[in-house]
């Protein structure tokens, strides 16, 4: 397991009044402010491995109290498009060791995003052309990007009692290697419309087995890959994403988006993992699925509560006040602003994102951001 003699094991008690640049005790960690670097994928894994430059990126970085990385395929059935990162062989592995052997050495703390795309992937990405797995043979709505462009989404293969439990074992195996590369924890990707999303959700889960029709079985699935992922971390070191009224790209909806929440939430709080990390809302242009009450479901969990998506300075300072959140996560700041706590510190003003290059090849709009000069 990672080192943790600078901490002992412990749930942080709920947030009063707390500031984005307090400490804060997460699982075994003592963090040095509330910020959080949010998972953001950007495209530059050259065979699906992460390489110096990555590390440059992410060591730039290490300032927030947590850097959570761009989601990570389990497996290749789980990738979802080119040029993702993988951690499903052994020179993914080495990549990520030069990543968070940059984070560490700059002070900061990362966790790796265990991430399995499910439907929302295409035979052209898949081992073999295989049809991508789902939890039911429903046509997903929406494109993905393959080697031969962005291509419309095909109608997946149903998951079977088989193919459930060689996911799990994907995730168990890739929890493992994350270990092995340094990573300091992990974040189970079960929100934005991928597989554990698709299992939850009931636009796209049809089943009638153990894991579809009631939310308590639509989300037995992610239940169970999160006990098989604390059989390696256990759940100090471990949290979920979740997104339960986001659209995302591929449109899913629930019937009862506040009662599926719920359920998940009563599961994770059973299981006992650190933190959630909650995408509030819609992170495009469409709106939400629905309006939800997060304050509500927020006092549901006990964990570290980690707000997430389109929060300002201002808007995170007032949500920690009154205890709403115990941590913030920041998305596209953190792109073009590698120092973004000292700027948060400092009230100064954000560098722009350099659009075109978001998802381009290389050090442009990646690692070449200006840095605030001059004293602390």
């Amino acid at each position: 397991m990672p080192d943790t003699a600078d901490a002992e094991p412990g749930q942080p008690s709920p947030t009063v009044r707390a500031s984005l640049f307090d400490p804060i005790r997460f699982g075994p960690y003592q963090l040095p402010n509330r910020v959080v670097m949010s998972p953001m994928t950007r495209n530059r894994a050259t065979h699906e491995t992460p390489d110096a430059l990555t590390a440059l990126y992410y060591g730039q970085r290490a300032s927030a109290g947590l850097v959570i990385t761009e989601s990570t395929a389990i497996s290749p059935r789980g990738l979802g498009w080119p040029e993702a990162p993988g951690i499903y062989e052994a020179r993914q592995e080495q990549g990520w060791r030069l990543v968070t052997d940059a984070v560490h050495g700059a002070g900061g703390r990362i966790y790796l995003q265990l991430w399995h795309c499910g439907r929302s992937s295409h035979p052209l990405t898949q081992p073999g052309g295989a049809a991508p797995v789902g939890p039911s043979a429903l046509a997903p709505a929406g494109s993905v990007r393959t080697r031969d462009g962005r291509l419309p989404l095909v109608v997946p293969r149903e998951a079977s009692a088989h193919d459930i439990r060689a996911i799990l074992d994907e995730y168990r195996m890739a929890a493992r290697r994350a270990i092995d590369a340094g990573f300091d924890g992990v974040e189970v990707h079960a929100g934005n419309g991928f597989l554990l999303d698709q299992f939850m959700k009931d636009s796209s889960n049809v089943r009638t087995d153990a894991y579809g029709g009631s939310p308590q079985n639509r989300c037995r699935l992610l239940c169970e890959v999160i006990e098989a992922v604390a059989e390696v971390w256990g759940v100090a070191r471990m949290g979920v994403r979740l997104s339960p009224n986001s659209p995302s790209n591929f449109a899913l909806t629930d019937s009862d988006p506040t009662g599926l929440f719920d359920t998940a939430l009563d599961g994770l709080e059973r299981i006992g993992v650190c933190f959630v990390d909650v995408v509030e809302g819609s992170s495009n242009a469409m709106p939400p699925t629905a309006e939800l009450d997060f304050a509500r479901h927020r006092a549901r969990f006990s964990g570290v509560y980690i707000g997430n998506n389109g929060y300002t300075l201002e808007r995170a300072q007032q949500a920690l006040q009154a205890g709403h959140v115990d941590m913030v996560a920041f998305g596209r700041p953190y792109i073009a602003n590698p120092d973004l706590v000292r700027r948060f510190r400092k009230g100064a003003p954000l560098n722009a994102v350099i659009q075109d290059s978001v998802y381009a090849k290389g050090a442009l709009g990646y690692t070449d951001y200006p840095c605030l000069t001059g004293p602390e």
